[in-house]
């Protein structure tokens, strides 16, 4: 989804937001002239974000749940440590292997491990070794936030971060007619009902739900 914000602030947004690595631009042009939907790339502002959260939080390992062509992987990973980690899971083969080709070209994107398979089994496989996540991006089917949510609640500290993307949904969420709509609503209703979080919700681009766990 694009910025909510109108086109002469955005670009002022941008101006005034630290500029990233080259390699990011290159992805970004790759992204839109050769993959359906370049839409849902995370954009500068919004990886800017997410890598100074994960420095910030002071995170070691990441969980990101929606590749897509490695962005968001890229932008968090390159905020971590060096013995960080990050595992990104997604189930397009086609977008990943832009990503993981951009994992293999970046000096940080050995930090970063790519899950092909539902996230949800991925979840549960770290679930059942006993993973733990200092920091959750959820950046993926929308009709799945929810149950994403609970699966990596028990991934996380006291004190971990969750981030869910597009949580404005164009500002659908004031009239929602799709069920991707209604999916978005509902999230947001369940984040602000849950007693084992804090949270704010940040019109960053098209919205962040931004957590931590109590």
């Amino acid at each position: 989804m694009l910025s909510i914000l109108a086109d002469g602030l955005n670009e002022y947004v941008h101006a005034h937001t630290s500029a990233p690595d080259p390699i990011f631009e290159r992805l970004r042009e790759e992204t839109h002239a050769d993959l359906a939907m370049p839409q849902m790339q995370v954009g500068r502002v919004e990886g800017a974000f997410l890598r100074m959260l994960v420095m910030a939080s002071g995170a070691k390992r990441v969980l990101e749940i929606g590749t897509f062509s490695g962005y968001s992987g890229l932008a968090m990973a390159q905020g971590l440590p060096e013995d960080g980690q990050l595992i990104t899971c997604d189930i397009d083969p086609v977008a990943t292997a832009v990503a993981q080709r951009y994992f293999d070209l970046a000096p940080w994107g050995h930090k970063i491990s790519l899950r092909l398979a539902p996230a949800i089994e991925t979840l549960r496989a770290a679930a059942a070794a006993g993973e733990h996540f200092d920091f959750v991006f959820i950046d993926a089917d929308k009709g799945g936030y929810i149950d994403y949510w609970e699966a990596v609640m028990p991934l996380l500290p006291s004190g971990g971060l969750i981030v869910a993307d597009n949580t404005l949904w164009s500002g659908k969420v004031l009239d929602p007619k799709e069920d991707s709509d209604r999916a978005i609503v509902a999230f947001n209703r369940h984040v602000r009902e849950d007693s084992r979080v804090e949270h704010v919700l940040l019109s960053v681009r098209d919205g962040m739900m931004l957590a931590r766990k109590r």
